[in-house]
């Protein structure tokens, strides 16, 4: 096809090309070929001393691979989450799913799940109410995207310890929208109110 086409005309044309210039594209493949042999680098392996304790507005955890500990693992983030007897997690919500897999402890989370639409702009609608599952040792906990949860540990004398996972990919792809909607009890001084 030769650059003549007949639906490419002079008006089209001319916008295709202009004065303004960037190294875009070269700074890429720097950045990729920087990225490359830092990873070499980058941890395989953690040793659990190492794996870092968080107080977090959604409670006490310990980080078993996250973007912040310079590991090869570039995708997902994993925590452990202690809740002491009787207590709670705060509520949360983020665009990524979520699963958990319970080491200790019985409880129930609650989930409020999330409708949208998408007219000129997204429309987001929590259920009033939440749907309720109980959890113990060795069970599976699924949190869908965008549904505001929170954790409870029902017993009345051990800590629940709960692993979290949950993927960076959203993130990297601009829907890194994680809300913090109230505090665990205990770490109300690190919470910071969502912008709603």
């Amino acid at each position: 096809m030769s650059n003549d086409a007949p639906f490419v005309d002079d008006i089209e044309r001319s916008r295709a090309k202009t004065d303004v210039t960037a190294d875009f594209y070269a700074k890429a493949l720097e950045a990729s070929k920087q990225f490359r042999t830092e990873y070499k680098e980058r941890y395989k392996a953690i040793k659990a001393k190492d794996m870092p304790m968080e107080r977090t507005a959604d409670g006490l955890i310990k980080h078993i691979i996250n973007e912040g500990m310079n590991t090869t693992e570039c995708c997902i983030d994993i925590y452990m989450q202690f809740i002491e007897a009787g207590k709670a997690t705060g509520t949360s919500r983020h665009l990524t799913e979520e699963v958990a897999f319970v080491i200790e402890g019985e409880g129930h989370d609650l989930h409020w799940d999330v409708q949208f639409h998408c007219a000129d702009e997204f429309i987001w609608e929590w259920d009033a109410e939440p749907k309720k599952f109980e959890w113990g040792p060795g069970d599976f906990i699924y949190i869908p995207p965008y549904c505001a949860h929170k954790r409870f540990n029902s017993g009345s004398d051990g800590e629940a310890r709960v692993v979290v996972i949950n993927s960076r990919i959203m993130k990297a792809i601009g829907f890194d929208w994680f809300d913090q909607l109230e505090p665990a009890a205990g770490f109300e001084d690190l919470w910071v109110p969502p912008d709603n």
